[in-house]
């Protein structure tokens, strides 16, 4: 089974991050998804807690 994207469709980048406020990938993840290998992929769906802390640090 595939590993889906976790686009919510708001994309919006954070500048000081680099980080979508929405999907919490990078712009460079976001385009490469459908290339990506699906672990890969997990180890981005995995690293979401910890980007989301990223994101509130700097106030997002």
């Amino acid at each position: 089974m595939s590993v889906e994207s976790p686009c919510i469709s708001i994309c919006k980048f954070d500048e000081k991050t680099g980080l979508c406020i929405g999907c919490l990938r990078t712009k460079d993840e976001c385009k490469q998804w459908k290339k990506l290998k699906d672990k890969h992929r997990r180890r981005i769906i995995d690293e979401r807690p910890k980007r989301k802390a990223k994101l509130k640090k700097h106030g997002k």
